[in-house]
């Protein structure tokens, strides 16, 4: 258990930073200027792109089962459900980094928008129980939280940066493709 504290804090802290790079690169894909900045500094490195979204997917998946499997902390239901929605980007990112698809982008960006959404609920439902709109059964109280880290970061905060991070690298795969033009190249192979 020495471990915990820097665990915890590693994964917190990494959330703070993601989300926040994730918001910068969500700007730079809305203004034109940062659409072609991002185009000159990423060109021909889309699989890296493809691998830090697998990355993130797989840094997540480990932390929920390290909470959940050696920490003890038992999952709520919204816990699972973000589990049902980060657990299978492991494999299809994992799949486009072995056998890469042109668009990989939108067989994956479902999951990490139904999961941001199911961790935004989450969160806030953890600051206003109130907000409780299917009862939590189960045993383990929703809106509870087991760490707060920085005072405000918890577990599904954490989830939530993850699927935010996985959703606009994703997103900047497909600007990226759509830039180079493989988009319309896979629709003629198709």
């Amino acid at each position: 258990m020495k471990l915990y504290p820097v665990i915890v804090q590693m994964l917190g802290g990494g959330s703070l930073a993601g989300a926040a790079a994730s918001l910068a690169l969500l700007a730079g894909l809305i203004m034109p200027s940062g659409r072609a900045w991002l185009r000159a500094s990423i060109a021909g490195y889309e699989r890296h792109v493809l691998g830090w979204a697998w990355t993130i997917a797989f840094i997540a998946t480990a932390g929920s089962l390290y909470f959940s499997e050696i920490v003890g902390f038992v999952p709520c239901p919204f816990c699972w459900y973000q589990r049902f929605a980060m657990y299978p980007l492991v494999l299809v990112l994992g799949v486009g980094l072995v056998h890469p698809h042109a668009r990989i982008w939108r067989f994956a960006l479902p999951l990490p928008a139904v999961g941001l959404a199911i961790a935004a609920y989450h969160v806030a439902l953890q600051f206003q129980p109130t907000l409780d709109l299917v009862p939590c059964e189960g045993g383990v109280p929703c809106s509870g939280r087991y760490v707060a880290v920085f005072g405000f970061i918890s577990i599904p905060a954490m989830a939530g940066a993850a699927f935010l991070m996985i959703g606009t690298l994703l997103l900047l795969l497909r600007q990226l493709e759509r830039d180079s033009g493989s988009d319309e190249q896979a629709d003629e192979d198709a």
